[in-house]
């Protein structure tokens, strides 16, 4: 990466610098290991763990849970999840001859359990590559994952093995072989060669969500998630509030990118996870009541669903403290009424893609949660640019653009598809996040929109998101989303699709009255449908390519 900036020409409180045009980070930077140095994530994660929480307590590694089963309550020590590590580490070099010198790639098609982080540390520390898919996926997308990352073994449930091509060589992380590899006393006494793992390998291919189309597979190497983990461990919240163990509620599945670095930062730094297998709101709240839960990510929809429902009463959540959210722009009335409702706790918002391995802006100061409706500062050892769409201009503070990012975090780009490397990844390495957002004079990121996703009304750009919190916030609205809608005189038109709360009778016309008293006239919704649930990813981000399908389908558009 390039790095012409001169210090003494930065604002100190943006972070701008007027001759280059680009946002640095103004938190000190996080020293990397030499690039030269063979590393794998797994082991840059486990000499952390080692030289951290393990180091000040020598029973830390025997007494300590790294993963709880929320449904069973069965827990995993980190002693015990370092032996099945190495165990099935050496196991897998003996079955699967896993070469030295060519890359391997092994496709995922797990649904949450206690033995996926077990197998991405092994295969990962194994230099094989991790390309771990939704086994909720369709046989099309699932075909597709397996066509560009071209696998040569597998890893699923007797489940979801059905939807894996025959040909491919499977091995199912619930029969009795691999339980025998977590436990294979035999082998780990064994002197093994391991494979050197070079960090500018490919660690994992993670797939992003694909709400307005299919998803493309980001290459991150080892080094692009080294320098997210590295950054998170060295840089993380600090708070006056005295902290016991920190317990995790993990409800991102491992194959999208926040739920997968999540999982490697999180033993970093010596935490216990509490896996659930299947998200259901109630076992949330059961799950941070029973294993005392302090900390957990969360979408902008989750957030509004703790602050309306009424059912939280029912559990003891006094142990949460702190409460990770990204994925999508969080509304400033959701956070003051959250905020009402939950006084103990903070919310820190962050933004991140596949594409930066998880990490982009953060918030690292206390204080820093109470700037409400940004997602932080610039990360550490990232650049960042704010350009005008129309004329490729890069704007100074306060201005709206597109997010470009530069960094170590910064995947090489997309298997399997050059056209899409190309119009995401300039030349000099900035990554176009197609993401409208601005800094502000003191350096604080706001998330406006998608581009793609801007609804053209007439000569005007209309913010699905803007409209979406607004809707949010009316009491008879459980959750919104807002799609454009084709017509002949406007081009398109803001649809809105709103969930309503049980026992709601509220109508399309009070739908719209609602929203056209508090905005300007071409933002006004003009065409309301009601259904029964926003279908969303994972991370809470709307799948509006669905609902734009299901809106043509159900009815005429005015063409």
């Amino acid at each position: 990466m390039t790095n012409d900036t001169n210090p003494t020409r930065v604002d100190p409180k943006s972070g701008f610098d007027p001759q280059t045009k680009t946002f640095r980070s103004l938190l000190p930077p996080v020293p990397l290991p030499p690039q030269s140095q063979p590393l794998s994530l797994a082991h840059f994660a486990l000499s952390l763990l080692r030289s951290s929480a393990a180091a000040d307590d020598p029973s830390f590694l025997s007494s300590t849970s790294v993963l709880i089963d929320s449904s069973t309550g069965r827990r995993v020590s980190y002693s015990l999840f370092l032996r099945q590590i190495r165990s099935l580490s050496l196991s897998l070099l003996r079955s699967l001859s896993i070469s030295k010198h060519h890359s391997t790639t092994a496709f995922l098609l797990c649904p949450t359990s206690l033995h996926v982080p077990v197998l991405h540390f092994s295969l990962l520390s194994l230099g094989v590559t991790v390309a771990p898919a939704n086994p909720l996926g369709s046989d099309s997308e699932i075909a597709h994952q397996i066509r560009i990352t071209r696998p040569e073994f597998a890893f699923a449930t007797s489940a979801t093995a059905g939807k894996l091509p025959p040909s491919l060589k499977t091995i199912l992380i619930d029969s009795p072989e691999f339980l025998s590899m977590l436990d294979n006393d035999e082998v780990v006494n064994d002197d093994v060669s391991w494979p050197e793992v070079r960090q500018s390998d490919v660690a994992a291919i993670l797939f992003s969500s694909g709400t307005t189309g299919r998803g493309k597979g980001g290459a991150l190497t080892h080094r692009n998630l080294i320098a997210t983990i590295g950054g998170y461990h060295a840089l993380r919240l600090k708070s006056a509030k005295p902290e016991p163990q920190p317990v995790r509620l993990v409800i991102l599945p491992p194959f999208h990118v926040f739920g997968f670095f999540m999982a490697v930062r999180a033993v970093s730094i010596g935490e216990t996870m509490v896996l659930m297998e299947r998200f259901d709101f109630e076992g949330m709240l059961r799950a941070v009541e029973r294993y005392r839960v302090t900390y957990m990510p969360v979408s902008p929809p989750l957030v509004v669903a703790l602050t309306k429902s009424e059912v939280v009463g029912k559990y003891d959540l006094s142990s949460l403290w702190l409460l990770g959210c990204g994925g999508a722009p969080l509304g400033k009335e959701v956070v003051e009424r959250f905020n009402r409702k939950f006084p103990n706790v903070e919310i820190t918002q962050g933004y991140g893609l596949t594409e930066t391995a998880g990490v982009g802006s953060k918030m690292v100061e206390e204080w820093e949660t109470q700037r409400i409706g940004s997602v932080g500062k610039l990360a550490e050892n990232m650049e960042a640019k704010i350009v005008d769409p129309a004329t490729g201009e890069a704007l100074p503070p306060g201005h709206q653009g597109e997010l470009w990012l530069r960094g170590p975090a910064v995947t090489k780009g997309y298997v399997g598809d050059e056209k899409a490397t190309a119009e995401t990844f300039d030349p000099e390495g900035w990554l176009k996040t197609g993401d409208l957002c601005l800094f502000d004079s003191e350096g604080f990121l706001y998330i406006l929109d998608r581009l793609k996703e801007l609804i053209k009304y007439k000569a005007y750009q209309v913010p699905p998101a803007e409209l979406e919190h607004l809707l949010q916030s009316h009491p008879d609205i459980a959750d919104a989303a807002v799609i454009p809608y084709p017509d002949e005189d406007a081009g398109q038109i803001p649809m809105a699709y709103v969930v309503r709360k049980p026992g709601s009778n509220i109508n399309e016309v009070q739908v719209m009255d609602f929203v056209a008293k508090k905005v300007s006239p071409y933002k006004k919704v003009r065409r309301v449908a009601f259904i029964n649930s926003i279908p969303k990813t994972p991370a809470g981000k709307i799948l509006r390519r669905e609902l734009i399908s299901h809106s043509l389908s159900s009815g005429t558009a005015k063409l």
